[in-house]
């Protein structure tokens, strides 16, 4: 596993379609399954896809307490969802970013990298505390690599992206 250097980035507004999920590490088959769902429910609209699929976290779990996510897809305008799809926004802003090249199952080393350095910097990450409960307000995983293309999922690329305050 490596990953790029980290360092800021501002973005621009990205509008996109989105499953909410909650799921533990042990039911994470679910989570990846939204991603081709998502993808169909576009294309029977002849809706294109305007970028990697990404995961926006809320809160984070493990094994068995479950995380709060919703799966994405960026789209080129806002889209009206439906009772399940829902539209969505990446807000503009500043982000801290970097690439994480290896295995999913090693993100979180690379996050927390990323927050490490965010830290070190002086980088308030965008979030808020409810009791023991981290809620993220802009905590972004970009799956780069199509998994059609290279299955060797140790060669992978995922771009890791925290909204800063």
């Amino acid at each position: 596993m490596t990953t790029t250097d980290p360092h800021l980035e501002d973005r621009d507004e990205q509008p996109y379609v989105g499953i909410p999920i909650e799921a533990s590490l042990s039911e994470w088959g679910q989570v990846n399954a939204l991603v081709g769902e998502l993808v169909a429910w576009l294309e029977d609209r002849d809706e294109t896809l305007a970028g990697a699929p990404f995961y926006r976290y809320d809160v984070i779990g493990d094994d068995t307490d479950p995380f709060s996510l919703v799966v994405a897809i960026p789209t080129d305008r806002q889209i009206s969802g439906d009772e399940r799809v829902q539209a969505g926004a990446v807000p503009e802003g500043t982000y801290a970013v970097t690439i994480h090249e290896g295995h999913p199952d090693d993100l979180g080393e690379s996050h927390a990298g990323l927050q490490e350095w965010a830290a070190e910097q002086g980088h308030e990450l965008a979030r808020s505390v409810d009791g023991d409960t981290d809620i993220w307000e802009g905590r972004y995983e970009h799956y780069l690599t199509d998994p059609d293309e290279e299955p060797d999922p140790t060669e992978w690329s995922t771009e890791i992206a925290y909204l800063v305050e």
